[in-house]
């Protein structure tokens, strides 16, 4: 091997080490056991115009194949339809371990198809950049929701629509807290709403921490509204909300939420 091959791989296995120490701490404090997937959300805040044809072009026929090869996925491509910083694309990819998302990105820039049907898109100089900022967060899944559930109609690509929520906590013990209420109710009872989980992840890396976030799906934003209706007057989470130690002044300090339509090739 060249000096220089050889220096080039061993940074980016210490890179890959650094990041599993780091991914693999806070998902022990998670108490995250085998099994759990971990999410990577990526935002990519983009301009009008060919930067979106750019985008679409790349993760249609370069990002996603790619990580199809490496044995990840399914991969959900989003673009907001209610939301701020639009035009903004989203992109969410499963993992099965803390070193799959550690070493994805140099396997996938060793992808000789990737780096050939990506071209345009990874070769855009300073002048007409592919995208003005990406945006990463790490999460891992909750224990009643180990594994990403793909929806119904996906694989046809059935008009669906996303919810993207977001809940912080003023410190990490409320967060946890937080976590608590939906695995020991909260999510049953978003099922029995009709309210259905694609994933819920704890953030171990990202912004805004310590925080949550979950994905929903809908047929469409009157099955949204009847759904969080039937949520909201049901006894059992009237009952759960209101339990001291579970209640929204005590453990939920802001909430944001983004409506995202899923890319024609998406995934998910």
């Amino acid at each position: 091997m060249k000096r220089r091959d050889f220096l080039k791989s061993s940074v980016a296995a210490a890179g890959a080490v650094a990041v599993d120490r780091l991914v693999q701490t806070n998902a022990a404090e998670s108490g995250s056991g085998a099994g759990r997937e971990f999410y990577e959300l990526r935002r990519y805040l983009l301009r009008r115009g060919p930067m979106q044809k750019r985008f679409d072009e790349f993760y249609r026929h370069a990002e996603i194949p790619a990580l199809n090869r490496l044995g990840i996925g399914p991969v959900g491509v989003f673009g907001v339809m209610f939301g701020p910083e639009s035009p903004s694309m989203y992109a969410l990819i499963p993992h099965k371990s803390a070193d799959s998302f550690a070493t994805a990105l140099d396997r996938v820039r060793a992808d000789a198809q990737f780096q050939k049907a990506g071209a345009e898109f990874i070769n855009a100089p300073a002048t007409d950049p592919s995208y003005v900022r990406v945006e990463i967060s790490l999460m891992v899944a909750f224990e009643t929701v180990p594994k990403l559930e793909v929806p119904a109609g996906a694989a046809e690509n059935r008009s669906r629509l996303f919810e993207l929520r977001t809940y912080e906590s003023h410190s990490k013990k409320a967060n946890k807290k937080k976590i608590e209420m939906f695995n020991v109710g909260e999510i049953a009872i978003f099922r029995r709403a009709g309210l259905t989980p694609v994933f819920f992840g704890e953030t171990l890396v990202g912004a805004n921490m310590p925080n949550l976030t979950y994905m929903l799906v809908y047929e469409s934003m009157a099955d949204h509204d009847k759904c969080w209706g039937r949520f909201g007057s049901d006894p059992e989470w009237r009952k759960l909300s209101s339990t001291p130690g579970y209640t929204d002044p005590e453990i939920v300090s802001n909430i944001t939420n983004v409506f995202l339509r899923p890319a024609p090739y998406s995934q998910i």
